[in-house]
């Protein structure tokens, strides 16, 4: 068993990843709860194919909430639902709230317990690739709003994240390719080698070589944790350099309404691609990397292009103004020296930036 530490004084949590450790959660999933139910939320989707699997795993009383799969659950009635639902069970403070799903169960579960009786303990356990990798570190809870995605949230962080590879053995492969996306980010952001790692072993990890997803989760999940501890809230730039291609993607999101037409890997994929061309148009990056991020993403699968019901730049710069970065209505993007090389610009010139854009959708 692989434990990384999240190291943020008193309330640091250990994240533990290994092979079928699920089966026996309860050794790990404890707490001053006692003897009381747990709760586990989850989407239809999950609970059909590993619910009972980890039930059996806790080896205690369990309540159970089911919500509807994907995107469009992060929104305020379903937080509502799940709220009232947490409240009739007679959940406390000390118990524990589980998120058991992808990034929308663990985003919407931890943004309830952070708001129930002003903040309860919760442990994410994350079935998707791109939630064992990114979104169940770090405390980032949120649901969507109609003026953009993720607006309305808290830093909450869990007691505790376990991470079970196996899931990945029934994730379909797309979703699978779009958590390598957040993957691969890490290593454009701060890690050359790491990119290298990925060039080299991104077809075994897609086939479900289960060697090369635990390497990759570990290394992502130890990448994570030393930023969320030098950065928890986003104060200084360490942390916001994990949203790159995040306000490029964020904003074709939108476009597909939050709706599997754009999965989020998918189009933070596009937004990295993206994010290196605009910064090899400045003259910032090497056009030699940005090429061969596209050519690696592209051959594993990921588009690199702004989709067709996309193809509005003054609607995409109107999405990119929302974005949680902005100071005094100025917006900051991720952008690039070149690969492992990533930096927060704040002074980017919008109007460029919608020059750009027009061009991209041209083609």
């Amino acid at each position: 068993m692989t434990r990384i530490d999240v190291a943020l004084a008193g309330r640091s949590y250990p994240i533990f990843i290994e092979s079928g450790i699920s089966a026996h959660a309860g050794m790990h999933i404890q707490g001053p709860g006692g003897d009381r139910p747990q709760v586990i939320v989850t989407d239809e989707t999950v609970a059909d194919l590993h619910l009972e699997k980890l039930r059996n795993g806790l080896n205690r009383a369990v309540e159970t909430i089911i919500l509807p799969p994907g995107e469009a659950t992060k929104n305020w009635t379903q937080l509502e639902t799940l709220v009232e639902r947490l409240l009739s069970f007679g959940v406390e403070r000390g118990d524990n709230i589980i998120a058991f799903g992808g990034g929308v169960i663990g985003d919407l579960t931890g943004f309830a317990a952070a708001i129930l009786r002003r903040g309860c303990r919760f442990v994410q356990v994350p079935t998707t690739l791109l939630a064992q990798v990114d979104s169940s570190v770090g405390g980032k809870t949120a649901i969507n709003s109609a003026a953009g995605k993720n607006l309305v949230g808290a830093f909450h962080q869990p007691s505790l994240v376990l991470i079970d590879p196996d899931f990945l053995a029934t994730l379909p492969s797309r979703h699978l390719r779009a958590g390598y996306a957040e993957v691969v980010k890490y290593g454009l952001i701060g890690d050359a080698d790491f990119f290298e790692w990925c060039d080299a072993h991104a077809a075994a990890l897609l086939a479900g070589e289960t060697d090369e997803q635990t390497h990759a989760i570990a290394a992502s999940c130890r990448a994570k944790a030393a930023v969320v501890a030098a950065d928890e809230r986003e104060t200084a730039d360490m942390r916001a350099l994990l949203n790159l291609g995040h306000t490029f993607g964020h904003a074709l999101e939108a476009e597909g309404a939050y709706s599997d037409r754009l999965l989020h890997g998918e189009a933070v994929a596009s937004g990295m691609a993206l994010a290196f061309r605009y910064s090899a148009r400045r003259g910032l990056c090497p056009a030699e990397d940005a090429g061969k991020v596209e050519r690696h993403l592209q051959v594993h699968g990921l588009s690199t292009r702004i989709p067709d019901f996309a193809a509005d730049p003054d609607r995409l710069i109107a999405h990119m103004r929302q974005d949680k970065k902005a100071v005094s209505g100025k917006v900051a993007l991720i952008l690039a020296r070149g690969i492992g090389r990533a930096f927060v610009a704040h002074d980017v010139d919008l109007e460029d930036v919608r020059s750009f854009l027009s061009e991209e959708i041209a083609g």
